[in-house]
């Protein structure tokens, strides 16, 4: 037999269409024998509800669309499992789309996506994102909720963690460590998140009466290759740092890398903190000091939020913001007896 269609089953018992929908929704409307008919009848017969055109009913697509910039780093792919978790237990489906940090593939994607094809989308913007016209258009339409990295002045939920205080912190830890010549590794002079950290990065040099000329922000590029060779001629430099934080997790291969091409003993003659959540932090040689961000909670967070708005037509996404905080895991990449200044 082929699939068994709500009309074949109303054949069956010689009623309407639409008492037999109903019966399968528990409506109150049909009597409680019917219900038990039609229910029985469609156990017997193996019926499977389509529900591509339950949703279609529903004008609703039962899907959510999430954009991120790449799956290597671990931070997105965790936050991709908890979203995933929470669209599954929700009956939604899940669109994977990968922006590859370009703007004009973030573009192209939302205005594919706003002929309706999902009921709604999470996102963290890419490294080239500065301006934001894209996704005002795109809001307009269908609800955005952020997280990690967001679009500042767009009103609507941002799931992120306190990325200031992690910059202030990871420096200040280094300091304590005994560097006196830090260097910021950056990717972006952009994104919010970016900017985060930098700004607790220089409270922290500023805070412990460190020479600014002796700290200092480096923009690292996309490709590995050419990060691999700007760290090198970073530790070559007469003044060359003796800390380095990493924003992000990329660049912790090439920083290594450098090191032992050259010769740079880690920690002994420059220490390393990195933004990551790989989980073969503890196992590099030596171990990396890390600020650890609660990935997997903030992409939880994302969908519960997003799910909750499209069930609630009246809810204020603004006001579903939420900061989750990161935590700083000490490990044998800057460990030394601790230094109180």
């Amino acid at each position: 037999m082929g699939n068994v269609t709500i009309k074949f089953l109303a054949e069956k018992l010689n009623v309407s269409t639409a008492t037999i929908s109903k019966a399968l929704c528990d409506s109150h409307e049909i009597s409680e024998l019917t219900k038990q008919k039609v229910l029985e009848l469609a156990k017997e017969l193996n019926y499977i509800p389509n529900a591509y055109a339950s949703s279609l009913r529903r004008n609703r697509s039962q899907t959510i669309a999430v954009l991120i910039p790449e799956v290597a780093d671990s931070f997105f792919s965790l936050a991709l499992n908890g979203i995933e978790e929470v669209a599954l237990k929700n009956g939604y489906h899940t669109l994977i789309y990968m922006t590859h940090e370009k703007l004009e593939r973030e573009k192209a994607i939302l205005k594919e996506l706003s002929g309706g094809r999902v009921d709604g989308v999470i996102m963290s913007v890419t490294a080239e994102t500065d301006s934001f016209e894209h996704i005002h258009n795109f809001n307009r339409q269908l609800p955005v909720v952020f997280f990690d990295r967001v679009c500042p002045d767009l009103n609507t939920a941002k799931i992120t963690t306190n990325d200031f205080e992690c910059g202030y912190l990871a420096t200040k830890h280094l300091i304590e460590a005994g560097c006196r010549k830090i260097v910021l590794l950056a990717v972006s002079n952009s994104l919010s998140i970016m900017s985060e950290r930098i700004m607790g990065f220089n409270k922290a040099i500023k805070d412990f009466n460190l020479d600014e000329n002796d700290c200092r922000i480096v923009y690292c590029g996309d490709d590995a290759v050419y990060n691999y060779q700007l760290i090198k001629d970073l530790m070559q430099e007469t003044n060359r740092p003796d800390g380095i934080l990493a924003t992000v997790e990329k660049l912790t291969t090439e920083i290594y890398l450098a090191c032992n091409h050259l010769s740079i003993n880690i920690p002994r003659q420059v220490k390393v903190v990195c933004f990551s959540n790989q989980a073969s932090a503890v196992i590099l040689n030596p171990s990396l000091t890390t600020i650890t961000q609660p990935a997997f909670e903030m992409g939880k967070t994302a969908a519960t939020v997003l799910l909750k708005s499209l069930k609630n037509d009246g809810l204020v996404l603004a006001e579903e913001s939420m900061v989750i905080p990161s935590a700083l895991n000490i490990r044998s990449s800057t460990s030394v007896a601790i230094q109180i200044y």
